[in-house]
């Protein structure tokens, strides 16, 4: 009986869960739109060539991260010839570079 409740209730907060993370996701969207739209961000084909100039490879990934002091950033996730995974990171407004992660 224990089990059960226990099952049902991992099952209850990952379907919570799921739903919270679809909500943000979509308010993320909205987000990004709003801020491009106002010229606080770069668009993805500036970006892109921004990145090719840093980090040459193919870019499985690019998230939109604000920080602490208000500033955006982009993180970008880089498969590079080599195979591996290096993440770019670029002030979101301005393109400029600050680093990259392995």
């Amino acid at each position: 009986m224990k089990s059960r409740l226990a099952i049902g209730l991992a099952i209850a907060l990952t379907l919570v869960g799921s739903a919270e993370a679809r909500e943000r996701h979509r308010h993320d969207h909205e987000f990004a739109r709003g801020a491009l739209q106002r010229g606080e961000v770069l668009p993805i084909n500036r970006l892109l060539s921004i990145t090719a100039q840093y980090l040459p490879g193919d870019v499985v990934e690019v998230r939109l991260e604000p920080r602490r002091d208000g500033a955006l950033r982009y993180e970008i996730r880089v498969l590079t010839p080599s195979g591996k995974i290096r993440e770019l990171l670029l002030d979101a407004r301005t393109g400029e570079y600050i680093g990259i992660e392995d």
